[in-house]
């Protein structure tokens, strides 16, 4: 039975309760100036209506928005059955499992996890994850350095302005020389890579959907980055690939991205999930650990931590990486996740989230003012332009109940009037529709 303090007496036996004699003793180290003037504590409330008041009060942090915005992070539905798994206290109070005798089923677990994402990509092996998608790209850059000797990154600059910063940010220190080819009709320009390709260049890197959202085939770009003896690598969004050539289709070496889309909710920025595979040749070079499966001495099915390269372990000086733990909670969301889904179901959300994209473009060239640019091929996001400036069309759209999409001039130089919209399988026709009504009324 709860016990809710009505009178002073309750309070004065609380007080002694805890060793002090009064509410300014009790709050002595809190500065005046900072102290509530009264404790006017309302009497309990059931726990129904209890909820519904903190909702209404949550609701002034602007969660009741319509969410149109993706760049990089989506509202996708998530089904209970993850929160009720991820939440056992054998998954959330485990820590890496260096015992496999005493760890099978989280073992068991990552294992599954490294099997999907393997699925998922096309490629051959999958490490135990990262921190989140930019990490994992930062990490697929420094395997191709180390395995081609050279130190010469070309980067698309449809990547992620956050991942190219990381990349920046983390090798500021180091000796490497960057390149950034520009987006041409939103789409990587062939004729630009293919002028900065050499026999220095460790990598290629891509994004598909790139960040403005354009779907590119990047098999011939592949094919010529590999006759440079470079790799090729691709941060992709997991829940387009239920649609779109995989990384492995297209001849990539090392995939990666972020994994928040597969279970994980947006949660103010984090925690996330980065997920990484490549070609088999290259698994000496990941970061982090694998899981692997094997037999004991009975012949008994088993699972164990096959590969730990980092420094922590027997690699010291040699070490791939100073990633020192995995996300590995954020890991099993995701593969409860996808487990649900199944891979028709998976095709299922791939194609929702298509065609309702599809239908708000329709729905946004009823608008003359609107351009909706069709110049490549999208999956769920895309960009539009608008005649006035996109910061200010967002914060009258917030007025209205929209978070309408990210603004395109916050990272890219005089794309001002552009917008980044992103629908997923969780917009309704209604929303979609009053989305565009109140677009107008806005412009």
């Amino acid at each position: 039975m709860s016990f809710v303090p009505h009178t002073q007496e309750d309070i004065k036996q609380m007080l002694e309760a805890i060793g002090v004699s009064s509410i300014d003793e009790l709050f002595r180290d809190i500065p005046l100036g900072l102290r509530a003037k009264s404790f006017n504590i309302p009497a309990g409330r059931p726990e129904f209506e209890v909820t519904q008041i903190l909702h209404k009060l949550s609701l002034k942090n602007g969660i009741g928005l319509i969410n149109f915005v993706g760049a990089g992070f989506y509202d996708h539905f998530i089904p209970a059955a993850v929160d009720a798994i991820a939440g056992r206290s054998e998954f959330y109070t485990a820590y890496t499992p260096y015992q496999p005798e005493c760890s099978q089923g989280w073992l068991q677990a990552i294992y599954e996890y490294q099997t999907i994402i393997c699925q998922l990509t096309g490629l051959d092996v999958s490490n135990a994850s990262l921190y989140d998608g930019g990490t994992a790209l930062f990490e697929a850059m420094m395997m191709a350095i180390r395995e081609t000797g050279r130190n010469k990154i070309i980067l698309d600059s449809g990547i992620n302005l956050i991942y190219r910063t990381m990349l920046y940010t983390y090798t500021s220190n180091l000796s490497i020389e960057f390149v950034e080819i520009p987006v041409v009709h939103g789409q990587s320009s062939r004729k630009d890579l293919f002028k900065h390709l050499d026999n220095k260049t460790a990598a290629v890197i891509f994004q598909n959907p790139n960040f403005f959202g354009a779907v590119d085939d990047y098999s011939d770009a592949v094919n010529e980055v590999h006759k440079f003896g470079a790799l090729a690598i691709a941060s992709v969004y997991p829940v387009s690939l239920g649609l779109l050539k995989t990384p492995g289709e297209m001849g990539f070496d090392i995939a990666t991205g972020e994994g928040q889309s597969l279970g994980i909710p947006l949660s103010f920025g984090g925690p996330y999930l980065g997920f990484m595979s490549a070609k088999n040749e290259l698994v000496r070079q990941m970061p982090g650990r694998i899981v692997g499966l094997t037999v004991d001495s009975q012949g008994s099915r088993g699972f164990v931590l096959t590969l730990q390269t980092r420094e922590q372990h027997i690699r010291r000086q040699r070490a791939t990486s100073n990633i020192c733990s995995n996300e590995a909670l954020c890991a099993l969301r995701a593969v409860v996740f996808v487990s649900l889904l199944g891979r028709d179901g998976l095709v299922e959300l791939a194609e929702h989230n298509y065609q309702k994209a599809e239908f708000a473009k329709e729905q946004l060239l009823r608008l003359k003012s609107v351009e909706v640019k069709r110049s490549s091929a999208t999956f769920n996001e895309f960009t539009v332009f608008l005649p006035c400036n996109a910061d200010k069309v967002v914060e009258r759209m917030i007025e209205k109940g929209f978070a309408c999409g990210f603004p395109l001039g916050r990272f890219y130089k005089g794309m001002d009037n552009y917008l980044l919209v992103a629908v997923t399988e969780k917009r309704t026709k209604e929303e979609i529709i009053a989305f565009i009504d109140n677009l107008k009324k806005v412009l």
